[in-house]
């Protein structure tokens, strides 16, 4: 299936957990934190300004971006996990 955000929405896949702490114990699943990274999978077009002009999007798809940890709605879709969130959401592009 193919999705395409509409607006300023971007489509996010999240990182897998950290299952395991520095020390080597295991975390169990009820504790561990959410992911705050991941990989953008899908773009919108833009927010549009006042004069009906699109802006242009900070990030593309292939990005790995760092979000906030409640930003977004998860949405599942071909039995992955995925977060679809506004772009603003987004706080900076790993380089």
């Amino acid at each position: 299936m193919s999705l395409k955000p509409l607006g300023d929405r971007v489509l996010i896949k999240p990182e897998a957990a950290e299952q395991k702490t520095a020390s080597g114990l295991y975390i169990a699943s009820n504790a561990q934190e959410k992911p705050q990274r991941g990989e953008v999978i899908a773009v919108g077009e833009g927010k549009l300004n006042d004069k009906g002009e699109r802006l242009p999007m900070d990030v593309k798809p292939g990005d790995t971006v760092i979000y906030g940890k409640f930003g977004g709605n998860e949405v599942k879709i071909d039995g992955e996990d995925y977060l679809l969130m506004r772009a603003d959401d987004i706080y900076a592009i790993v380089e």
